[in-house]
C-alpha cells in the first residue's frame, strides 16, 4: 500500500454529471464541457478584441467564425487521431471515426482542421486568411489548456513512470493490476496544460497587444512556440499504446518537429505582409 500513501490517484469520475438509466446518452463528459469552455472563451475574446479595435471581425462574423472552427476542430482532430494514431484500427472498421465518446483526437489534426475551416471563413467574408488566422491563434490556447485539464481528469495520457514527489497514479495505465503495485507516473497532462495552454496564451496576448506585427505573424509564432513546448512536454510523456515511433521520435515530436518548420516558413513569408488590419469603426 506504499504506493497510495506517497503518490496522489488521480480517480476521476470522466462524467461531469450522468442522466437517469434507459436515456441515449449516459451524461455529459468533462472532455466535452471542456470543448465547450473553449470555445466559449474565444468568442469573448474574438469580440473583445472588435470592441478593443483590434480585429475587422463583427460580432455576426466571429458567431460565424466560432462554427466553422467548431467543425474544424472536432472533424480534423477526430480524422487526424484515426490518420496519425490508428489507421490500422480506422482501415479495418471506418465507422469508428464516429465514435467521439470513445476519445481519441489528434491536437495537430485539429490545427488542420481549423486551418481548413479558416480558409473557407476568409473566402465567404473575403478578408485576409492571415488576419483571421491570428486573431484565432491567439485565442485558441485556453482551449488547449482546458482540453489538456480533461485529459488529466480521465486518467488518460499519462505521463512517463517517475519517482519524483509530484508523480501520480493513473489506474488506467496498468488494467487489472492491484492499486498498490501501479507506478507512479508525471502528470504530464498538467504540464502540457500550462506550457501549450497558460504560457503560449500569455506569450501570444503580449505580443498581440504591443504593437502591430506583419499579419501571419503571429500565427507563425504560435506554431513554432506550440512545437517547442510540444516537444518538451513528450519528454515526460509516455507514448500512446501501440503507437509505433516514427524515425525513433513518438508521433507528438515528429510532427512537432513539422509544425516548427512550417511556423518557421510563416514567420519568415509574414515579412513581405501588412500590418495586422484594426477595426477603425471601434473606441479605443
Amino acid at each position: 500500500m506504499e504506493n497510495i500513501f506517497a503518490h496522489y490517484v488521480v480517480n476521476f469520475d470522466p462524467f461531469a454529471f450522468r442522466f437517469p438509466e434507459g436515456w441515449f446518452l449516459e451524461g455529459v463528459r468533462w472532455y466535452g464541457l471542456s470543448y465547450l469552455a473553449g470555445f466559449v472563451v474565444a468568442l469573448l475574446l474574438f469580440n473583445y478584441y472588435y470592441k478593443k479595435g483590434k480585429s475587422p471581425l463583427t460580432p455576426d462574423d466571429n458567431s460565424s467564425l466560432i462554427t466553422y472552427l467548431l467543425f474544424g476542430v472536432i472533424v480534423g482532430g477526430r480524422l487526424g487521431y484515426m490518420l496519425f494514431y490508428d489507421f490500422a484500427n480506422f482501415m479495418e472498421n471506418p465507422l469508428v471515426l464516429f465514435q467521439i465518446w470513445k476519445g481519441g483526437m489528434a491536437s495537430h489534426g485539429g490545427f488542420i482542421g481549423c486551418v481548413i475551416a479558416m480558409i473557407l471563413f476568409a473566402k465567404s467574408r473575403k478578408v485576409s486568411f492571415w488576419t483571421v488566422a491570428d486573431i484565432v491563434v491567439i485565442s485558441a490556447t485556453p482551449g488547449i489548456f482546458f482540453g489538456r485539464l480533461a485529459n488529466f481528469i480521465n486518467g488518460e495520457l499519462w505521463g512517463k513512470v517517475s519517482d519524483v514527489s509530484w508523480a501520480m497514479i493513473f489506474p488506467n495505465s496498468a488494467q487489472g493490476v492491484a492499486l498498490e503495485n501501479i507506478s507512479a507516473r508525471h502528470p504530464s497532462q498538467l504540464y502540457e496544460a500550462f506550457a501549450e495552454g497558460l504560457l503560449i496564451f500569455v506569450i501570444l496576448q503580449w505580443r498581440f497587444w504591443k504593437g502591430k506585427l506583419p499579419a501571419g505573424r503571429l500565427s507563425g509564432e504560435f506554431l513554432v512556440i506550440y512545437a517547442v513546448m510540444r516537444v518538451v512536454c513528450e519528454i515526460f510523456r509516455e507514448p500512446d499504446v501501440g503507437v509505433s515511433l516514427l524515425f525513433g521520435l513518438s508521433r507528438g515530436t515528429f510532427y512537432s518537429l513539422l509544425t516548427f518548420v512550417i511556423g518557421v516558413v510563416i514567420i519568415i513569408y509574414s515579412k513581405k505582409n501588412p500590418s495586422q488590419i484594426e477595426n477603425k469603426s471601434s473606441k479605443k
